[in-house]
């Protein structure tokens, strides 16, 4: 998808636009030249690998970085010249966690009321309304510190609805959350779309998360590499997803290439992966002619990770790599050539 397309979509309904924005450290592009948008009350999605500048653009978004270039406005109001007023009208859950722990869940949401001149009047009311929200009612007079890891992603969530804002930032709001926690924390915010006027901005690299937004912009290496809905993005692969274990993958590679001319990529566990519009009348043609022995074959339909693959010919970077280590090795690639 050409640059055009992000360019074209830049309109009087959008709520954020981003026009060629650039960030540089010491000489490194941690964003690079990224157009796009955002609607009004859509939940939109910034998926990518850790390093690939998610946090950097969010953080240009919501004036806590300066950007080198470029044009930046949320609500009509621009990023370098009318910080006030954009914060104002977000709310934001940061990466790490920023609750006090030796304050209670209401202690917390106070205090941060004060700082957003919330009449004390209504403070009270507020902070029950987004505690009910997010189930935490019975647990408001506790101190933080005997929160669980998603009780405590919960209440964050809360305190950046509590001053009402126009939208939502939530930066990685499941890492290092288990699977059951983390999917509580998507039906909450789910249930934010349907219920709220409210945009809502995420990043994650957790691919199966984001396919609760609207839309998504796939970045790496500071480029949006792709930008639509999940489904069109998934409907770009053109097939089902055949994944093989062999017992010779360089001669399988080979044969696959020549009877289907689609690409054959390594998937993890020395297994080889590759698209096929119908894999119900090829798989059983397939294993009968097979020049090597078949030690195992699936298919599925397609993921955001696949489309991650197709894009850049590889699969996401695990959580745990981080981004000073991708900003390295971009560093290295860059000082090779």
């Amino acid at each position: 998808m050409g640059i055009e397309k992000y360019m074209n979509d830049i309109n009087a309904n959008n709520i954020i636009e981003v026009k060629n924005l650039v960030k540089e450290f010491k000489g490194l592009r941690a964003v690079d030249d990224i157009t796009f948008s955002v609607k009004e009350n859509e939940i939109f999605g910034f998926l990518g690998p850790n390093g690939a500048g998610k946090t950097t653009t969010i953080n240009i978004i919501c004036t806590l970085l300066s950007k080198t270039s470029g044009e930046v406005t949320l609500g009509g109001y621009n990023v370098a010249r009318e910080r006030n007023k954009i914060r104002n009208c977000i709310g934001m859950v940061f990466q790490d966690p920023s609750l006090d722990d030796r304050l209670t869940a209401l202690e917390n949401l106070y205090f941060h009321g004060l700082l957003y001149n919330i009449p004390r009047s209504a403070l009270k009311e507020r902070s029950e309304e987004v505690l009910k929200m997010v189930n935490l009612s019975s647990r408001k007079n506790n101190l933080v510190m005997t929160y669980s890891g998603g009780m405590k992603r919960r209440l964050e969530i809360a305190r950046g609805l509590l001053h009402y804002p126009k939208i939502l930032f939530l930066d990685e709001p499941t890492l290092g959350l288990d699977p059951q926690t983390r999917n509580k924390i998507w039906d909450y915010i789910i249930k934010l779309k349907k219920s709220k006027n409210i945009t809502i901005f995420l990043t994650s690299h957790y691919m199966e998360e984001t396919e609760i937004c609207d839309r998504i912009a796939i970045i790496d290496e500071g480029k949006i590499i792709a930008l639509d809905s999940p489904d069109n993005l998934k409907n770009t692969i053109g097939g089902d997803i055949i994944t093989i274990l062999s017992e010779e993958n360089v001669k399988l590679k080979k044969y696959i290439k020549e009877i289907t001319g689609s690409d054959v990529h390594d998937a993890k566990e020395g297994e080889i992966r590759f698209e096929i519009k119908d894999s119900s009348s090829f798989i059983p043609k397939f294993i009968k002619n097979s020049p090597v022995k078949i030690l195992s074959i699936s298919a599925r339909k397609p993921t955001l990770n696949d489309v991650f693959l197709d894009l850049t010919g590889r699969e996401i970077r695990e959580e745990n790599a981080s981004a000073r280590d991708n900003l390295r090795m971009r560093m290295m690639r860059r000082m090779r050539h």
